[in-house]
């Protein structure tokens, strides 16, 4: 630390520094800082006993009425194509000035979504999409993605905090809508998703701290 602070007030007052000597204070306050943080997540433990787990935990939740795969794909089966209006949409969900996260397609954008690349021909397409793309105006859709993934990381805080060893768990469930409307009818539907998301990450550092910046190693587990 002498050194460092000496070396930093000749540099700044005296501006004789030369190349290599700036490469070494550079490298001191990086390991300088590594060596902060890393005796601050130390001494975190030392309050783990009387707290809960450190790690970090999160949450991406697309709000909708359905807290279920179950639920949403309940409500996707009751659109009847060639019968089901703007109006029974709304009543099931599918509404985007009533649902958060439904989203309005234009006929523009509906050929984007099935002629992404010149190599798809319009009459490639299903024809009750052929049709609605002829009247354009009146052409639109609604696109929905509800779902709920929870990340949570599990295993020995010391090692993860430090980089060591990391695991994470990963659940929930996760649905995708797409429902075409031709003059307020739907006329075609499609949908994909997960039910049901299960899945582990692992990610081992021999060197732990010592293959990441300060910053870096503090994002990290930050969870950022």
């Amino acid at each position: 630390m002498f050194n460092l602070d000496s070396k930093l007030t000749r540099c700044a007052s005296v501006n004789t520094c030369n190349v290599n000597e700036e490469v070494e204070v550079l490298a001191m306050k990086r390991g300088w800082v590594r060596g902060v943080f890393i005796m601050c997540v130390m001494s975190t433990f030392l309050l783990l006993p009387a707290c809960g787990s450190p790690l970090p935990r999160t949450e991406d939740i697309t709000k909708s009425p359905w807290n279920s795969f179950k639920e949403v794909m309940a409500a996707y089966d009751k659109v009847i194509l060639n019968e089901t209006t703007i109006g029974e949409l709304r009543e099931l969900g599918f509404d985007p000035y009533s649902t958060p996260n439904v989203k309005i397609l234009s006929y523009l954008d509906i050929i984007q979504k099935f002629m992404p690349t010149n190599s798809v021909k319009l009459e490639h397409l299903p024809l009750s999409i052929r049709d609605c793309l002829a009247q354009q105006m009146t052409c639109s859709a609604y696109e929905a993605h509800p779902g709920i993934i929870k990340r949570k990381r599990v295993g020995g805080a010391f090692k993860d905090l430090l980089g060591f060893k990391r695991k994470t768990l990963e659940s929930g469930w996760r649905f995708n809508a797409l429902i075409v409307l031709n003059n307020g009818v739907a006329v075609y539907k499609v949908w994909s998703g997960m039910p049901f998301i299960d899945s582990e990450k692992s990610r081992k550092n021999p060197l732990g701290p010592l293959q990441s910046s300060g910053n870096s190693l503090a994002k990290d587990a930050l969870g950022v």
